[in-house]
């Protein structure tokens, strides 16, 4: 398992866009038997109406693009699940995961 924090997040859908405030956002890639799966966690999100948004909806499919601290750029698509309770959220992502590949720290 590859971990990377990042510095900056933002995830859109159809007529919305929005770059998320946090404390920490850390994507975990995950290999396992020949196959790679990636997430992300995020803490410390204040922004009540975002996590709202998608705790009440069954629309939670979204594009996303993130920069690593160490500068990598990423693109995706995943799940946003929202924990409104705990100001945080995970993105648990689908297909590839655009930027990630043999490049190693970041």
């Amino acid at each position: 398992m590859e971990t990377f924090e990042l510095a900056n997040l933002t995830i859109s859908q159809p007529s919305y866009e929005q770059s998320l405030n946090f404390t920490r956002a850390k994507l975990f890639v995950v290999t396992e038997h020949g196959s790679k799966l990636w997430y992300i966690e995020l803490d410390g999100i204040m922004d009540e109406a975002l996590l709202r948004r998608f705790a009440d909806s069954e629309e939670i499919g979204v594009d996303l693009r993130a920069t690593t601290v160490g500068g990598r750029a990423l693109a995706g698509r995943g799940y946003f699940h929202a924990n409104p309770l705990h100001r945080a959220a995970a993105i648990r992502g689908e297909d590839q995961l655009e930027g990630y590949g043999r490049q190693s720290g970041a």
